[in-house]
């Protein structure tokens, strides 16, 4: 919300909010929030994760973390679709409730973020859009997303390098993200002008 403040045009965006460790409602609450006071701008980047132990700490069982996404954001879909919401599912389960305000966008985009061999048959189930990391064949993968979808699927790579980015846009990207590491001001802002440079 701090960036969201001080802009107008740029896009914010989790990548990735690790939604099997947080509750669906209030996760729900928090989204629908920052898209409605940035004005539709904001993209919900979410993923599985791959830390065990951290899940663990979060109640959540490793193996069963697919199934857990699933549910927390069809149910969270729920929440910002419908004045009275309810969902039944094997891990989430609530019934009538209500939570305001809506997100602006209708949908609120969810990306679903990863690259593992069963990553694109969750993006065609519950998804909007795939937000996987640069790796060996994702060009290809990319276009086997494209040929199995009946919807478009837009794809949304995070992680490039400028260098890359024709690579990605001519497999069909729909747009890059680049990675800024953590790091002070002033390597920050260094950072920023040779990522400026390069899109240039």
């Amino acid at each position: 919300m701090a960036a969201a403040a001080v802009t107008t045009d740029l896009m914010l965006g989790t990548g990735v909010c690790l939604i099997v460790e947080r509750d669906p409602i209030a996760t729900a609450k928090t989204a629908a929030t920052l898209d409605a006071l940035s004005g539709g701008r904001f993209l919900f980047g979410v993923g599985a994760g791959w830390n065990e132990e951290e899940m663990r700490n979060h109640g959540t069982n490793p193996r069963r973390r697919f199934a857990l996404m699933r549910e927390r954001v069809e149910a969270m879909k729920q929440i910002w679709t419908e004045d009275e919401a309810s969902y039944s599912g094997e891990f989430v389960e609530f019934e009538r409730i209500w939570a305001w305000p809506k997100p602006t966008q209708t949908p609120l985009p969810v990306l679903l973020g990863g690259n593992g061999p069963k990553v694109i048959d969750r993006v065609l189930a519950y998804a909007d859009e795939w937000l996987p990391e640069p790796e060996d064949g994702l060009p290809e993968r990319m276009v086997e997303l494209r040929e199995r979808a009946d919807r478009e699927v837009p794809i949304t790579v995070y992680g490039v390098k400028p260098e890359e980015v024709e690579m990605y846009a001519e497999a069909g990207a729909h747009r890059v993200v680049y990675w800024l590491p953590p790091r002070g001001p002033d390597d920050t802002r260094r950072r920023l002008d040779e990522l400026a440079a390069g899109i240039a």
